[in-house]
């Protein structure tokens, strides 16, 4: 057990849960940027929400928003 109270198999588990929840960050501001319509303020809106609220913007914009412009636009 080191300082922290926590063993290695723990440490690791949540290296690589943080290394999981990167990607997945890094995925959903690419798919923004590349994929999202133009019009208005709402490619500019979903990127500031994925950029501050990090892991949880990402799933929002996963869950809500990703599924509502595949339907509209098919990409």
């Amino acid at each position: 057990m080191n300082i922290l109270g926590i063993g290695p198999l723990e440490l690791l588990i949540l290296l690589v849960f943080g290394i999981l929840g990167t990607l997945f960050w890094v995925w959903m501001l690419i798919d923004c940027v590349t994929n999202e319509p133009g019009e208005g303020n709402d490619k500019i809106f979903w990127i500031l929400i994925i950029v501050f609220a990090q892991v949880i913007g990402a799933a929002i914009y996963f869950f809500v928003r990703r599924p509502r412009r595949r339907a509209q636009v098919g990409r």
